[in-house]
């Protein structure tokens, strides 16, 4: 088990800095402005449901070895929850009705959200390697 905890999180983490760094950078250079909305919308409720999934499994196989790194996990899987099914549509709301200073409150807290989770779950992958 503790070799599929590793492994588990070692997925979610390059997954979250991949999407992160990579994914969501790249549809914003590549395609035209009123192209990437819709995308990253779409993008980010299945981005969510992976970190939600991988943390939620990565947390189940860690229990048994570790349980600080499985409570981290799991704390991951909650707030990816709560980032998917309120504040993602909070931050869509403020897009769609023209609340700039809203959607940019709202907005900072999702990358801080996100910058959390691959924080954690890094702090987890050097704990589960050790």
């Amino acid at each position: 088990m503790p070799t599929l905890a590793l492994l588990t999180t070692a997925l979610l983490f390059g997954g979250m800095a991949l999407f992160a760094f990579g994914f969501a950078a790249f549809i914003f250079d590549t395609l035209p402005a009123g192209q990437t909305g819709p995308v990253i919308r779409r993008a980010f409720a299945w981005f969510y449901l992976f970190v939600l999934g991988a943390s939620a499994v990565a947390a189940g196989l860690a229990l048994a070895g570790d349980a600080v790194s499985a409570g981290i996990l799991a704390a991951i899987a909650l707030t990816a929850l709560y980032a998917r099914q309120s504040l993602m549509p909070a931050v869509n709301r403020a897009t769609d009705s023209g609340d700039k200073a809203r959607f940019r409150k709202l907005h900072g807290f999702s990358v801080a959200i996100t910058l959390a989770h691959i924080a954690g779950s890094g702090w987890v992958l050097t704990r589960l390697a050790a």
